[in-house]
């Protein structure tokens, strides 16, 4: 189930049609308050959020859901008339694990979805376990210790840390993990990759220098 927060009635209303006649599922809110109502009852598989809405800002509901141990790992997509980098980095920082400007087609938020519904998973079949220091990550279990302190991370700084770890010592350029992490392309911008690597060090402390910086290149894991 895809549970969609959107205040513009036609906006909605096509986003809704179009993914019960993708083979998704899907329910439009046009106010935050039925949304959290029906999160109170049942949890989705995704959200898609926008930002200008009556009552609620979407920013102040993607970070409530962050902090919630129930919603912190459901992936969200922002939607937004918004698109200046500034918003973008805004939204990533709070934990959003996609972006898409309105206005934007149908089929480019079906394929973004579905990329974002592949990645949700990931680990899942893996017993594949990291230890750098005092970081451990089983992908498994989706559990990031530092020391003795659980580490919480959006579904997106997870997938990032997960793919740097499986190629320890390789450099991997921001587009290819842009491209292996969201499943597309972002045209030539790299500043979500940037936004995902800052917040990763920052939330993983002397654990994160282990991400080093390529100059010119992009990122990889220390040996």
């Amino acid at each position: 189930m895809i549970y969609l927060v959107e205040d513009d009635n036609s906006i909605r209303e096509l986003i809704v049609y179009t993914l019960n006649n993708s083979g998704m599922e899907a329910v439009g809110f046009s106010l935050p308050s039925a949304f959290w109502n029906e999160m109170s009852h049942t949890l989705p598989s995704l959200i898609l959020l926008d930002i200008m809405l009556p009552e609620e800002d979407g920013l102040s509901i993607l970070k409530k859901l962050r902090s919630s141990g129930a919603t912190k790992k459901i992936p969200i997509m922002m939607l937004t008339a918004k698109s200046s980098e500034y918003d973008k980095v805004i939204g990533l920082d709070l934990g959003a694990d996609d972006y898409i400007p309105k206005p934007f087609g149908m089929m480019e938020l079906i394929a973004r979805i579905k990329a974002l519904l592949r990645r949700s998973d990931i680990g899942n079949n893996t017993e594949a376990e990291y230890r750098k220091g005092d970081l451990y990550v089983c992908p498994s279990k989706h559990i990031v210790r530092v020391g003795q302190t659980d580490i919480t991370l959006t579904l997106k700084e997870f997938e990032t840390l997960c793919l740097l770890l499986e190629n320890e010592g390789i450099v991997l350029t921001r587009d290819r993990i842009l491209n292996k992490i969201w499943g597309y392309s972002f045209d030539g911008e790299n500043r979500t990759v940037d936004v995902h690597i800052r917040t990763l060090r920052q939330k993983l402390g002397k654990a994160g220098d282990i991400i080093e910086t390529v100059r010119g290149i992009g990122y990889k894991i220390s040996t």
